[in-house]
């Protein structure tokens, strides 16, 4: 099937140091030996390092190094124990063997998986987030790497009984499984900066996070349909979902594609607010969050991940300006339908006072 262009009013950039960044994450996981070395041969080839340096364009190249590292062992989780292992097909000793990977990264000094390279991965992925990051960043970072593991366990349960969940609980854990909230505490590592709790734990700002994750996993569903498809066993998206609600294929793809342009409609107006009304790190991390997501999306479209050029995907070449559904109501999925609760009914005024400080009235949506 082939994709049309989809909506990106959010520019390209990149990171100078790409080509070797690529280079050095592919030496990394030859060092590690993540995978197999079947995996770990066409992993080398997605341009991971690539993709780290299109979502960090400024950032301190050390950080960028340790989130291509850190999506390429991701990969080596996800394809090597979840998507092709036998793991995949058993949901209680998926949850065993992700739960010791845990133990790694909460206390990687514990003499736990001496010799799994998965493991060995993870704790020189540690000390390096120890390195760069404060102990707070390095909390969540762990805390959302559970978030995770559980989400897959999830789609592991999907995957033995061969079920395909509902729109409402795809969308609910695909905010997880994507591995997109792993990342939020390396952009800001990469930046040398961290949110305060008052803005961190606002919820206007963790509705901008999962907006983000929501853009980033239905445009991952929509360009890796085709690789999906043409793959062997069980495979899960939000095209399938819709697919088992009774739509066409053509109507499952304008759906997701409608709804992905209507939720980063409401993702840059509430990112362009909290921008508006945010300290400077606010700033910065709603600048990080619109790399994310339009770093995703040029990765998405150009890595032999999803390309496949064996057998071509029909992907789009390039962006356009113009959603299918610029609607400013929520979509009529439950759980998130609370992110329209703080997205302002406007644009934020020019000139909006932006102090050091924010205080918790400011953030609060004007809808």
């Amino acid at each position: 099937m082939i994709v049309p262009p989809l909506f990106s009013p959010i520019p390209p950039a990149i990171h100078p140091q790409y080509a070797e960044l690529d280079a050095r994450t592919a030496v990394w996981a030859q060092a590690h030996r993540i995978g197999s070395d079947e995996l770990r041969r066409r992993l080398v080839q997605h341009e991971i390092g690539t993709f780290a340096a299109r979502v960090m364009p400024q950032g301190r190249e050390e950080v960028v190094q340790l989130m291509a590292d850190f999506v390429l062992w991701l990969f080596g989780v996800d394809d090597g124990c979840c998507e092709e292992g036998e793991l995949g097909q058993k949901p209680g000793e998926l949850t065993g063997a992700l739960h010791r990977l845990l133990r790694v990264a909460q206390n990687p000094e514990t003499p736990l998986l001496p010799d799994d390279p998965l493991a060995d991965g993870l704790r020189d992925l540690r000390a390096r987030a120890d390195k760069y990051g404060t102990a707070s960043q390095v909390a969540r970072w762990v805390g959302h790497l559970r978030e995770y593991f559980f989400s897959v366990v999830w789609e592991a349960s999907h995957r033995s009984a061969g079920t395909v969940p509902s729109l409402t609980d795809y969308s609910l854990m695909r905010l997880y499984d994507g591995a997109t909230t792993v990342v939020f505490p390396l952009l800001e590592m990469a930046h040398g900066y961290e949110l305060q709790p008052y803005e961190r734990d606002h919820r206007a700002v963790r509705a901008a996070e999962e907006m983000a994750s929501f853009v980033i996993t239905w445009d991952n569903d929509i360009l890796s349909d085709h690789k999906e498809r043409a793959g062997h066993g069980y495979h899960l998206n939000v095209l399938r979902v819709l697919e088992a609600g009774g739509l066409t294929s053509q109507e499952a793809m304008a759906t997701a594609i409608a709804q992905r342009d209507r939720v980063l409609v409401a993702f840059v107006r509430l990112a362009d607010h909290l921008s508006a009304v945010g300290s400077p790190q606010m700033r910065q991390y709603m600048a990080g969050l619109r790399h994310f997501i339009r770093g995703s999306q040029d990765w998405g479209v150009s890595s032999v991940r999803y390309t496949t050029p064996a057998d071509p995907a029909g992907l789009p070449t390039d962006f356009t300006d113009t959603p299918t559904d610029d609607s400013a109501e929520p979509l009529g999925i439950d759980v998130v339908s609370w992110w329209w609760e703080v997205v302002p009914a406007g644009p934020t005024p020019v000139g909006t006072p932006a102090g050091p400080r924010l205080r918790r009235e400011r953030l609060v949506g004007a809808r």
